[in-house]
């Protein structure tokens, strides 16, 4: 009697690594696929200080936050992005800026070292807003609209972060540009570039859910006086 062939079966663990293999894949496609997106479909937002300081009726200039140091000078990061926003004050590109940092414990307070650079640089104290509550960039952007009542806004930062950062701010309604402050080369920049495509993807989702940030409170409108936004640690109070 002729025998019959069967085609042997594959061992499970063949399968297995295959499904994982498969799914590491569509994974890493989905992650770059969003850096891209969120990448290309804000790239034409970036702008130079002249094209910036040329726009119509901008709100207000909101300097993104970043280390500041033990002795609470800033980090190189932070100087260039308070520089760059005095810079494009000066222009009058808008009338206002909104520094926006972490102060979430007494000992640490981003906002404050920066409203000291400008206001040592010049610039009114009553054009300085200090949000205490901008832990991250997708926090700063939703209170720069919800509680400083801004609209359009130009936001300052290093170059490899204003990509999320304008993404939020179109996804969250503001009409946002952005002005890089890439004064010199950063240590560890090549790490930091490899985070911001997972922060990205994150920041992503986010603007799709578009969840309360961690404080909210009451409205400062960005058209009044930054000194409502002193606290009772504050240096200029």
């Amino acid at each position: 009697m002729k025998q019959i062939k069967t085609r042997a079966k594959k061992p499970l663990w063949i399968v297995l690594l295959c499904v994982v293999l498969l799914l590491g894949v569509l994974c890493a496609g989905a992650v770059f696929g969003i850096n891209a997106w969120v990448k290309c479909s804000v790239s034409d937002r970036i702008l130079t200080e002249e094209q910036a300081a040329a726009l119509l009726d901008v709100d207000c200039i909101v300097v993104l936050g970043c280390q500041v140091r033990d002795d609470g000078s800033l980090s190189h990061m932070l100087e260039d992005r308070v520089k760059r926003g005095v810079a494009l004050y000066d222009l009058r590109a808008a009338p206002k800026l909104l520094m926006s940092g972490d102060h979430g414990a007494a000992g640490y307070d981003e906002v404050d070292a920066m409203k000291r650079y400008a206001v040592d640089a010049g610039i009114p104290s009553a054009d300085v807003f200090m949000d205490h509550a901008g832990f991250s960039t997708y926090e700063t952007v939703y209170r720069a609209k919800a509680i400083f009542e801004a609209d359009k806004i130009l936001v300052v930062t290093q170059k490899y972060h204003l990509y999320r950062a304008l993404y939020i701010a179109e996804a969250l309604g503001l009409e946002a540009y952005g002005v890089p402050a890439d004064y010199r080369q950063y240590s560890g920049q090549s790490a930091r570039d490899l985070r911001e495509i997972l922060a990205r993807v994150k920041d992503f989702g986010m603007s799709i859910l578009q969840p309360e940030p961690t404080y909210l409170g009451d409205v400062i409108p960005i058209s009044g006086s930054g000194e409502l936004t002193h606290d009772e640690n504050s240096d200029f109070s």
